[in-house]
């Protein structure tokens, strides 16, 4: 019977074996859903209420423009003889930039000197005739007829004396503006024409020339649409950039607001003059303007990311953390029933509380709050599930692509 107990012995530490390696295998997934509810815990992205500057805008599209421009011209016609500007040349007051051919009306002055000559000799003629008529009515030798006609002639004489005058004062006009000279101090923005060209003033003034007054000080001409121009006023502060310097921000201030409107394609703008300082002379005639005009602005007002307004408790964070609703708290009161309120969701150990909140205004980043809250207060802005991210950071992505992560709320310039 010794065999049957030396089989026993050898398959006792088997089963130990076997029961240990259970133990272990148990204890193992035990362990791991111990952990991986520890880890699967939902976290949350908050952000603190503070004091701020904040603004709101509306966009429109505009054209810059020297402030003061002149269109010079020309009152007569003839062939213009010398051009001594250019483009973007800076000019004076007073200074010759071009010249009509003056052959013309030089012979129409000399035509007119010898007119005048003519009548004021004839003046003469009948200035004596006049005066010996008139003697010899006054003796009785000619009749009154003669006397009148002799007295008519005088006064036709004096007459015609007065108009060749004021014929030669014309041409001796029209020689002068001959000379074109520059009206203002500026720089020559446009040059219409060209040596050896006919101009013809008999109707319009042709335009010659266009001189700026002053390019450091700018206009942008902004198209705003008529469901934007109710909250636009003389003094709003505005910023807008150009093609040519993307990344940089020129500021300026409404002027005015022009009542004529503009009809395009069934769409209604009114011109709002905006008034820039050109300084640096960065800002060219004709560019387009992407433009921010800030119809409310306040410089501090308790702030929030505007996102924070959009977040509710998801199925995961329900089942983990205690919900507490804005109903089973105090409301906040309002007397102002025109006061815009929104439910925001803070966070204190275990439990996620949602409050009621008063909002005034927002700029798509942030939004103000006028009550419920107070600076400091930790908000909710986003949910962090530990299993997603996990997923997130074992996947491998291109360099050469741009970054999906999460992003931080633009800051607003003052």
């Amino acid at each position: 019977m010794n065999p049957p107990i030396e089989n026993s012995k050898n398959t006792s530490p088997k089963k130990w074996i076997i029961i240990v390696a259970v133990i272990l295998v148990v204890g193992g997934v035990i362990y791991y859903f111990v952990n991986h509810k520890k880890t699967a815990i939902e976290t949350f992205e908050t952000s603190k209420a503070h004091y701020g500057y904040i603004a709101k805008s509306i966009t429109a599209t505009g054209t810059i423009q020297p402030v003061d421009t002149v269109a010079v011209g020309s009152q007569v016609s003839g062939v213009i003889k010398n051009i001594y500007v250019d483009f973007n040349t800076v000019v004076k007051k007073g200074q010759l930039i071009a010249t009509i051919d003056p052959s013309i009306i030089l012979a129409q002055k000399e035509q007119s000197t010898a007119n005048l000559a003519n009548v004021e000799s004839n003046l003469k003629f009948q200035q004596s005739t006049f005066e010996r008529q008139n003697k010899l009515f006054v003796l009785g030798a000619i009749s009154k007829a003669d006397f009148q006609i002799a007295q008519n002639g005088f006064s036709s004489a004096k007459a015609a004396v007065d108009n060749a005058k004021a014929q030669l004062k014309i041409t001796t006009k029209n020689l002068f503006y001959t000379n074109i000279y520059s009206p203002i101090d500026g720089m020559i923005l446009n040059r219409n024409v060209s040596e050896g060209q006919t101009i013809a003033a008999s109707f319009n003034a042709p335009t010659l020339f266009i001189i700026a007054k002053d390019l450091t000080k700018m206009q942008v001409r902004a198209a705003v649409d008529e469901a934007d121009i109710g909250e636009v006023k003389s003094g709003q502060n505005v910023s807008f950039t150009v093609d040519a310097f993307p990344d940089e921000i020129f500021k300026g201030k409404v002027q005015q607001i022009l009542l004529h409107a503009k009809v395009t394609a069934n769409v209604v703008t009114y011109t709002t003059l905006i008034n820039v300082d050109n300084t640096s002379l960065k800002l060219k005639p004709g560019m387009t303007a992407s433009i921010n005009i800030y119809t409310k602005e306040e410089a501090k007002a308790l702030l929030i990311p505007s996102k924070a307004l959009i977040f509710k408790p998801d199925s995961i964070a329900v089942k983990q953390f205690i919900i507490v609703n804005a109903k089973k708290e105090k409301a906040t009161s309002t007397e102002n029933s025109d006061i815009q309120k929104a439910k925001v969701w803070t966070k204190s150990g275990d439990t996620l509380f949602e409050k009621i909140i008063a909002i005034d205004m927002s700029d798509d980043t942030n939004v103000k709050v006028t009550q419920g809250l107070t600076a400091g207060t930790d908000v909710i802005t986003n949910s962090i599930n530990p299993n997603e991210k996990a997923t997130k950071s074992t996947t491998q992505t291109s360099p050469f692509m741009p970054k999906m992560g999460r992003r931080n709320a633009p800051k607003t310039n003052k």
